[in-house]
């Protein structure tokens, strides 16, 4: 029975016409972007991008509208680059229109504008000036930081040698290694290989990297106020997160119980001595949560990215034997078997050193990038491109362009060698 008898028909013709209405504002708005499919209300361009590849599916869009195009995520609007020479103009040449960091919906909930690498502004601006300078300091990029590498080698190589030849899965020591160099610096200390606590956040860290890129979280980007209420594995992703916090949390406190502001022991200490000079003021950026989520960012950025990789150059260097053997041949000659290999050999090897670029050009772990926005209305390419716009520079099409690179979906370590055998950077 028909309870709003003369009412639906009504109903349906207004909600047609706000939904023209919005169909509309969004293709004036288009006018003046770089071109890309015509959204639908609410939608957006979702039934173009789904599909089991999200890259599959930008590249298909790249052939048909070119380097630059728009797409649209739900509401969100959101530039695609693809290229070498897009990607530079934007990120190197118009550094500062295009510096800004996306603020997804995932962000939102999880970094909330903290942290290192996903906050905007001034507390990007500050976090990431103390982060520099804290992290050179307590030996990046130094003597200090080679020193802690090559001791956290002989534990590895002491963990090689336990499996007395037999075959193994490194993913475990590999990630574990990586972590405790970035551990030395952010927490002061390395962890145990059997500390089964700092097990426990290298196995959130890596859940949630394998969540992010899933169906479930580009819903939840795309549909934040409806994913909220629903159940699913995206929950579990802000589950791990909350957890990850508790811990850094931990350290924290064990180091403001000990901390002595004369002697800053790493990050965590230095950080909490600004808290402390700067505890008075009411627009501090220093306070307890951008502690705990630029230490995050930072074990992050250092140890799954790492350790993939190093994962991925394994993985390589089974496959190409013959690429194998000229680095074994050239470890033999310049480094030997006595001692363990330095910074100052790099100079000395340039073959090894063109396998591990190749290696990071071809393994392409992040290939979606990072995403960015523009900080004010901004000039590319002759297009307008409105102040808060999601800018996604696609890392794959950087790594795989054949402008740069003659056979980019090739293995080869020529593409970091000039014709004499020599080092060269590419691009």
């Amino acid at each position: 029975m028909d309870l709003w008898p003369g009412f639906t028909f009504p109903l349906i013709l207004l909600t047609a016409f706000l939904l023209f209405l919005l169909w509309r504002g969004h293709q004036a708005g288009r006018r003046s972007l770089p071109p890309g499919p015509c959204p639908l209300p609410l939608l957006g361009n979702l039934p173009q991008l789904w599909g089991p590849s999200l890259l599959r599916s930008l590249l298909e869009l790249r052939d048909k509208y070119g380097p630059v195009f728009t797409i649209y995520l739900g509401a969100q609007r959101a530039v695609v680059l693809w290229g070498y020479e897009a990607v530079k103009e934007a990120l190197v040449d118009q550094a500062e229109e295009f510096g800004g960091r996306e603020g997804l919906a995932l962000l939102d909930r999880t970094s909330k504008g903290n942290g290192l690498f996903f906050s905007n502004g001034e507390t990007w601006r500050q976090m990431r000036r103390f982060a520099l300078s804290t992290l050179r300091d307590f030996g990046m990029g130094k003597r200090s930081i080679e020193e802690r590498i090559q001791e956290e080698v002989r534990y590895l190589l002491e963990e090689f040698r336990k499996t007395e030849g037999m075959p193994l899965d490194p993913t475990f020591v590999l990630r574990r290694s990586v972590s405790n160099v970035i551990c030395s610096v952010v927490f002061g200390a390395r962890f145990s290989y059997e500390d089964e606590e700092f097990q426990t956040l290298l196995d959130l860290i890596q859940a949630n990297v394998q969540r992010v890129d899933t169906i479930w979280v580009q819903l939840y980007n795309l549909f934040p106020a409806v994913m909220n209420h629903l159940p699913g594995p995206h929950n579990r992703l802000f589950e791990n997160f909350e957890e990850q916090k508790r811990y850094v949390a931990r350290v924290v406190q064990k180091h403001k119980e000990t901390l002595d502001p004369s002697s800053p022991r790493d990050y965590t200490d230095a950080f909490l001595i600004r808290m402390q000079q700067e505890e008075n003021d009411p627009d501090t950026k220093f306070h307890h949560e951008n502690l705990i989520l630029s230490s995050l960012d930072l074990f992050f950025a250092g140890t799954e990215t790492t350790s993939t990789t190093l994962r991925y150059g394994l993985l390589i260097l089974l496959k190409y034997p013959h690429v194998t053997e000229r680095i074994q041949e050239e470890i033999e000659r310049v480094i030997g078997q006595d001692r363990t290999p330095g910074m100052e050999d790099r100079s000395k090897m340039p073959y090894t050193d063109a396998v591990i670029h190749e290696i990071q050009r071809f393994a392409d772990i992040i290939p979606l990038g990072v995403p960015h926005s523009v900080t004010r209305d901004t000039r590319f390419r002759g297009y307008a491109i409105p102040k808060g716009t999601a800018v996604f520079p696609v890392l794959h099409s950087v790594l795989h362009d054949p402008a740069q690179f003659e056979d980019p979906e090739t293995f080869d370590p020529g593409h970091f060698l000039d014709e004499a055998g020599g080092f060269q950077k590419n691009a």
